[in-house]
């Protein structure tokens, strides 16, 4: 697949649509992804014709998170764990509003980036799961856009249970804003941007700067760093290598 291809970008009546389209691979944040969702948003912001910004899938899933097979190995303490940290917060600091529309499941990362929406919208068929503790690394650097949202017991059971959960249990932990039956995500979706779009462009900006005030829980510079010691340590390498050989991991018990 073509860098380019990963990434779906339309721009129409004010709204700046950037839609992952990397279904083959769950719509992973590989490098590819990375790269051209930060392009994109970037000149989405940049432009004063687009007012909001909707982030939305291709495919079943929404995003499955980082993309685990670019992090096996000796280096993967410094792969893309390192720039997550510049996308969650260039979304999370955005002058302009962005919203999501998830379809289907979010994992780990995927999770991540929702989070640092400003309006999430979920339909029923949607799942959600902090994934990481399972597969022998941190929600370090996710901990960062997870925490301001998710009530603080909701997210520590969560984060140290990596269950998945439905739309209707993220919607009563704040994780996400609205939970519609399927067939009403886009009517849902084009409501809120509508309502969003009815602001002044400089009021809607600097509103989310009086919202967002209190900054980022945690420095990014620690966060990332322990993420990343994570991705690269022996039970981050053992979790990633059990899930792509679809196996327990060593610190699973036999049935």
């Amino acid at each position: 697949m073509a860098d380019d291809d990963v990434l779906q970008v339309s721009v129409e009546r004010g709204v700046a649509t950037l839609t992952l389209d990397s279904p083959a691979n769950r719509n992973a944040l590989s490098r590819a992804l990375r790269a051209r969702l930060r392009e994109a948003l970037d000149a989405a912001l940049a432009d004063d014709g687009v007012r909001v910004v909707a982030l939305d899938h291709t495919g079943r899933v929404f995003c499955s998170g980082m993309d685990l097979s670019e992090a096996a190995g000796a280096g993967a303490g410094d792969q893309g764990v390192r720039e997550l940290p510049e996308l969650l917060e260039r979304i999370w600091t955005a002058p302009k509003p962005v919203v999501a529309t998830v379809r289907g499941p979010a994992r780990a990362g995927g999770v991540g980036l929702l989070a640092a929406c400003d309006v999430v919208v979920a339909g029923a068929s949607a799942t959600f799961a902090f994934s990481e503790v399972r597969l022998g690394i941190v929600p370090a650097v996710i901990s960062a856009v997870v925490l301001p949202r998710v009530l603080p017991h909701v997210a520590h059971r969560l984060m140290l249970t990596g269950e998945v959960f439905d739309a209707a249990a993220a919607a009563a932990g704040g994780l996400v804003d609205l939970a519609v039956p399927d067939d009403e995500v886009d009517a849902a979706v084009e409501a809120q941007v509508r309502a969003l779009a009815a602001g002044s462009p400089w009021a809607l900006a600097e509103t989310k700067r009086l919202l967002r005030a209190g900054g980022l829980r945690g420095s990014f510079d620690d966060l990332l760093d322990l993420s990343a010691r994570a991705f690269a340590g022996e039970e981050g390498q053992e979790g990633i290598a059990a899930f792509r050989e679809k196996r327990p991991a060593r610190w699973v018990p036999a049935p």
